[in-house]
């Protein structure tokens, strides 16, 4: 396989695990500790995360190289249309116990530590999940000189997780784009207006301009 040119983009890996990103949803949603009940866990999902969202976050960073995805993918195919539209590669992990744990974060771990120890070209990390279990892998990637970027839900993340990442973006902020539109153009309005109410000569600027003193 040829090397990359010096000329090339540093590649992003985007790593999620999928199911601690939904729950935090869930619960944000219908109330805290409700995803984690059976009755509600082990039944098809209703799509709450918006995946070009997030993939359009990953992609400010630079072009996506590595892009998996881990989970129990049984209760998750109704967000099987953005999945593929993304070109996620979906690993899937059915849980071994009674606890319904299906260990994404650990696998997702050593999957990413593998990768950024292969490719050169990988310049930024993205990991999408709150777990505590992730400062290991931050304090490796790191250690190899690569960026490390998390995403996390604000009830749901672990805040040393959080610190422990060059950046780390709230998946709600995701959500927040930038004004335009109709909005925009009320407020440059409002601006200009604001600008023009004080310009030397208006009622709120005092007989002989702004350094007049006032009598």
């Amino acid at each position: 396989m040829p090397r990359p040119t010096p000329e090339a983009s540093p590649g992003v890996a985007l790593y999620w695990d999928f199911e601690n990103l939904h729950a935090g949803l869930a619960d944000a949603r219908h109330g805290e500790g409700t995803y984690s009940k059976p009755d509600n866990r082990f039944k098809a999902q209703e799509p709450l995360i918006d995946v070009p969202a997030v993939v359009g976050f990953a992609e400010s960073f630079g072009p996506i190289a590595i892009h998996r995805a881990y989970g129990n993918w049984q209760f998750f195919g109704r967000y099987r249309d953005a999945l593929l539209q993304a070109a996620v590669e979906l690993i899937q992990l059915f849980p071994p116990g009674a606890s319904g744990k299906n260990g994404a974060d650990i696998r997702l771990c050593l999957d990413a530590a593998e990768d950024v120890g292969r490719f050169g070209h990988i310049g930024t990390v993205i990991i999408v999940g709150g777990d505590s279990d992730f400062l290991p892998l931050a304090q490796k990637i790191k250690a190899a000189g690569r960026r490390v970027v998390g995403v996390g839900t604000r009830d749901n993340t672990n805040r040393h997780w959080a610190r422990s990442c060059h950046e780390f973006r709230y998946y709600d902020t995701l959500m927040e784009g930038p004004v335009k539109g109709p909005v925009k153009g009320l407020v440059e309005g409002l601006v200009e207006g604001l600008v023009e109410g004080i310009t030397p000569g208006s009622p709120s600027t005092p007989p002989g301009g702004a350094d007049a003193p006032a009598p």
